[in-house]
């Protein structure tokens, strides 16, 4: 059994991969109409500059800041590119602001691991509360901290897990500013982006925002009750369209199953290329031409909304990433994550004196529960996996995701601990618990760890008395 030392150790030791990878390896006006992505503001001008590939990172010149109206510089580039000697990038160069990183931080030397975390929050932390009328970035309130590196902007599921680290350094008030950071995006758009820019809108990303309530609560004791409105609008949006839903159905976030059980799943508004991996999604697409584009390009963005992109677990074929299909595939880790804002949704409605509204969470939450024992269980491997829509079968694939719900307490003993020896025999390696059995090449696949999934494997574990880890 872990002792309390060893566990905040292992605290810390995921902080620091998480920065670590984070920081290093990459590696709307809320009283105005929603910003538009840089795509769609300029059209033919972007795709031919990503096509010419000006620069070695798609991201680069979708996060480039128009220096004049869009509709001006569209129209000076309809005009010169027929000239002769046109030169693209002088012309973007011209006209756009391009992004730059700041100079790279170099820690002290001899520092121990607390300090080098407690060394890196001033580094990444950024204040942007304006931002241009035609800049991608989505201006916020408060500061918050950025992974770094060509990352430049704020990412929703990551900043749990920063989140978390900040408490352990004592940052209780950037916890809180995150929190209302991601509160005005709710109140701003009805949904938390993917991340704060204009090409993140379409989509959001695994859903944490009440688990961080609940975290900032633990310092705060009336943060469940200030923000369950905002908590009830991050639901609705994931839940829009099920009252319309007949069974077998599926609309935008929400599917229905033939038993009238409903489940979540990952989806993108659009289903066009991603602005920031523009000529990687085209060519994606290029080589599978009996298949539509637009499909493809949905799949390969509702991926990126689950934070696995990309991984096998989303693929027909391992090896051929288009054959994805994000949107046919009901997650269990999603399901884990919406059965654990249904019951903080129950607590925080009962703090609030509810208590109409905290036995409906309750009973939402009891049945997504035995859906998800009904549908995410594979009793045949004995683990938890993914539902696919079109077989109407549960995945056999063993992922990370399977300890999602032994994080959220929403599985039996018995369940997880079949599950735990699975992690243990398939997933457990020297480093830690891999992403997948399958080494496909792509980054959420063996033999790749991820510190957020460190993360919940170890508290899932430890759930459940499974203290092995």
């Amino acid at each position: 059994m872990m002792r309390p030392q060893q566990q905040t150790a292992l605290r810390l030791a995921i902080g620091g991969i998480l920065l670590g990878i984070t920081a290093f390896s990459y590696a709307e006006e809320p009283s105005g109409a929603r910003k538009q992505a840089p795509d769609i503001l300029f059209g033919p001008l972007f795709n031919d500059v990503q096509t010419a590939k000006l620069f070695p990172d798609q991201k680069t010149f979708a996060d480039a800041v128009p220096k004049n109206d869009p509709q001006t510089i569209l129209a000076d580039y309809h005009m010169q590119r027929k000239q002769s000697g046109f030169d693209l990038r002088h012309f973007v160069e011209v006209n756009f602001t391009l992004p730059t990183e700041k100079e790279k931080y170099v820690p002290p030397a001899g520092q121990s691991l607390r300090a080098h975390i407690d060394g890196l929050w001033p580094v990444l932390t950024r204040t942007t509360s304006s931002a241009g009328k035609w800049d991608s970035l989505l201006p916020l309130p408060k500061p918050y901290v950025v992974p770094g590196g060509r990352f430049r902007e704020i990412y929703y599921w990551d900043s749990y897990f920063t989140m978390l680290g900040l408490a352990e350094s004592g940052h209780w008030d950037k916890v809180a500013s995150m929190v209302d950071n991601f509160a005005y995006e709710l109140d701003s758009w009805g949904h938390i982006p993917n991340g704060n820019r204009s090409y993140y809108l379409s989509r959001s990303q695994p859903p944490f925002f009440a688990m961080m309530v609940e975290l900032l609560a633990t310092h705060d004791k009336e943060a469940l009750k200030k923000y369950r409105p905002q908590m009830e609008k991050e639901y609705a949006y994931w839940m829009e369209g099920v009252d319309a839903l007949q069974p077998g159905q599926a609309s935008q976030r929400v599917v229905k199953l033939d038993d009238g059980a409903v489940l979540n799943r990952y989806w993108d508004d659009r289903d066009t290329p991603r602005p920031e991996s523009w000529l990687d999604d085209i060519n994606t697409a290029k080589k599978y031409p009996s298949r539509p584009a637009t499909e493809i390009y949905r799949d390969l963005r509702s991926a990126a909304a689950s934070g696995w992109d990309f991984s096998s677990r989303w693929m027909d074929d391992p090896q051929q990433l288009g054959t994805i299909r994000t949107t046919s595939i009901v997650p269990v880790d999603l399901n884990a994550l919406m059965f654990k804002m249904e019951k903080l949704l129950a607590k925080a409605s009962q703090e609030g004196g509810d208590s109409a509204a905290a036995s409906r969470y309750e009973g939402l939450a009891s049945d997504r529960q035995k859906a998800m024992e009904r549908y995410l269980w594979n009793e045949k491997e004995g683990w938890y996996a993914d539902y696919d829509l079109k077989t109407k079968q549960v995945r056999n694939q063993l992922t990370a995701a399977a300890l999602f719900p032994l994080y959220v307490k929403a599985a039996s003993q018995e369940r997880a601990d079949k599950t735990a020896s699975a992690a243990e025999a398939q997933l457990l390696k020297a480093g830690g618990i891999s992403t997948t059995t399958v080494n496909s090449g792509q980054q959420w696949d063996a033999p790749n760890g991820w510190a957020p999934l460190q993360w919940v494997a170890t508290e899932g574990l430890q759930n459940y008395g499974q203290d092995k880890v």
